[in-house]
């Protein structure tokens, strides 16, 4: 007996074995079962979902797919971000000015800027001046453009060598306080300049210097030098002949009017040469002659 319960032992170990493996496949097969179901609803789900909200893979009739082709290559507005308040332009105007005089409210209509206007005035106020057209086009904040449009609008006015001032001298190319004021003592010792070359009498006022200036000066009323005319009284008062003033006053009464040249004064001796070249530079009134015709004089 017992050795026959030895042999039965195997045997239910091998049973119970296979039971054991068989309820786990069973069980293995149940949740595989059951995930497979889960799946296959939620692929469903997924599908269903996907005819209701189709992706963007579209399929057109061949009209309406050109259609898009040429509207999708057609360029789109380019959309810009508002950059504030459009400014208003402002009306450029044309003038005559005087760039040393114009008020700040002209030269912006004359089309410079507030800034603009405001370096010209304060190159004005440091005591700057604009004496020639040419020194106005110099200006950094005046363009070559905007030059040429007011170039012929610009009016400098000459200074008048018979009626300025010392202060206006001064403002010449090369003129300082002292021929300045030498220039209004020659005028009033001449009685007023009869030319502008008049000018070169003044001790050291040479030629460079009078080339520097004559384009912006100009005279006004020009003296008249009554030569054969003035008594000896007055011609003393002339810087040019009151050493002479006796002599030209004998020279007169001694002499025909067709004499009464520089030149012969010059032969007589009364006058001498640097003077009557000073004096040539004189508009000095013509004697009439016995024929009604004055005779030339230098």
């Amino acid at each position: 007996m017992k050795g026959r319960t030895e042999e039965e032992n195997p045997k239910k170990t091998t049973l119970r074995n296979s039971a054991r493996i068989s309820i786990i496949s069973f069980v293995f097969l149940v949740v595989g079962y059951q995930s497979a179901v889960v799946v296959t609803n939620a692929a469903q789900s997924k599908v269903i979902e996907r005819r209701e909200k189709p992706d963007t893979v579209y399929v057109y009739p061949e009209q309406e797919r050109v259609e898009r082709k040429v509207a999708s290559s057609t360029p789109k507005p380019r959309l810009t971000q508002p950059q504030g308040p459009v400014k208003k332009r402002r009306k450029v105007e044309s003038f005559r000015f005087n760039p040393n005089e114009v008020s700040l409210e002209d030269l912006q209509r004359l089309g410079f800027s507030e800034k603009q206007a405001t370096s010209i005035d304060n190159y004005r106020r440091k005591g700057g001046r604009f004496r020639r057209k040419e020194d106005f086009a110099r200006s950094y904040v005046v363009s070559d453009s905007v030059y040429a449009r007011l170039e012929p609008y610009i009016d400098i006015p000459k200074i008048d060598i018979n009626k300025a001032d010392s202060a206006a001298f001064e403002t010449l190319p090369g003129i300082g306080k002292w021929f300045a004021s030498k220039m209004v003592s020659y005028r009033e010792e001449l009685g007023g300049y009869s030319c502008k070359e008049q000018l070169m009498d003044i001790w050291h006022f040479d030629q460079e210097k009078y080339d520097g200036l004559k384009d912006i000066i100009t005279i006004s009323d020009p003296k008249v030098l009554r030569l054969w005319t003035m008594p000896e009284d007055s011609l003393k008062m002339h810087p040019h002949v009151r050493y002479a003033a006796h002599g030209i006053v004998l020279f007169r009464q001694n002499n025909p009017k067709e004499k009464w040249t520089l030149e012969e004064l010059k032969k007589a001796g009364v006058l001498k040469p640097e003077y009557a070249d000073r004096l040539s530079k004189c508009r000095i009134e013509q004697p009439i002659c016995s024929e009604g015709t004055s005779p030339r004089s230098l």
